[in-house]
């Protein structure tokens, strides 16, 4: 229990500073005093300070996925549940990156990485796309031939939608107000019997 909490702190100062001064300006050294923790402790939890950045988006990809389970907990018709899991995944998004400021261009800058690491969200994020499709066939209101192909479209669909969303291009003049009818709509159209 310690060790995880020591590892957390670690992560979530190592995320402030990156945030605050940018990954390339942040060395172990300010990291382990900010921490209040000795650099050998540092180094016993990481390796350097590209492993401590890969904790810092596998920390926000972690508490992404578990927000977005959250929504799917959610006592909603399963078409709504749809909506919500796109705006929430969206925002969230959003959220994390202007959270993070200077971490924010890293992220951009080293994309690959960023999706390899990002991997077992995008899988969670594809179960359950699934699980809430499943639901929405069980209470006979969705007719799908195949699930799985569905869940991964709408994922990728919704992925693709992060940059532009982020840096507010997409609808232009649109705010949520005025295109969840447009979404519900869409996955209405595309979902239901």
């Amino acid at each position: 229990m310690a060790v995880q909490k020591t590892r957390n702190i670690l992560v979530d100062v190592a995320r402030q500073l990156f945030a605050k001064k940018g990954l390339e300006s942040t060395t172990m050294n300010d990291i382990a005093i900010a921490s209040g923790k000795g650099r050998r402790t540092l180094y016993t939890y990481f390796n350097n300070k590209e492993e401590l950045y890969l904790a810092v988006i596998m920390a926000e990809l972690e508490r992404l996925s578990q927000k977005m389970a959250e929504v799917a907990d959610k006592d909603l018709s399963p078409e709504d549940k749809l909506v919500e899991i796109i705006y929430a995944h969206l925002n969230l998004i959003k959220e994390a990156v202007s959270r993070n400021g200077n971490l924010r261009a890293e992220f951009f800058r080293d994309i690959w990485m960023v999706e390899k690491v990002r991997k077992n969200f995008d899988i969670a994020e594809i179960k359950l796309f699934i699980r809430v499709l499943e639901e929405g066939i069980a209470t006979d209101n969705f007719n799908i031939d195949n699930i799985s192909l569905v869940a991964e479209i709408m994922h990728y669909c919704v992925k693709g939608m992060e940059v532009p969303y982020i840096y507010g291009r997409l609808g232009d003049g649109l705010n949520q107000t005025n295109s969840r009818p447009l979404v519900r709509n869409l996955v209405h159209r595309a979902l239901k019997k």
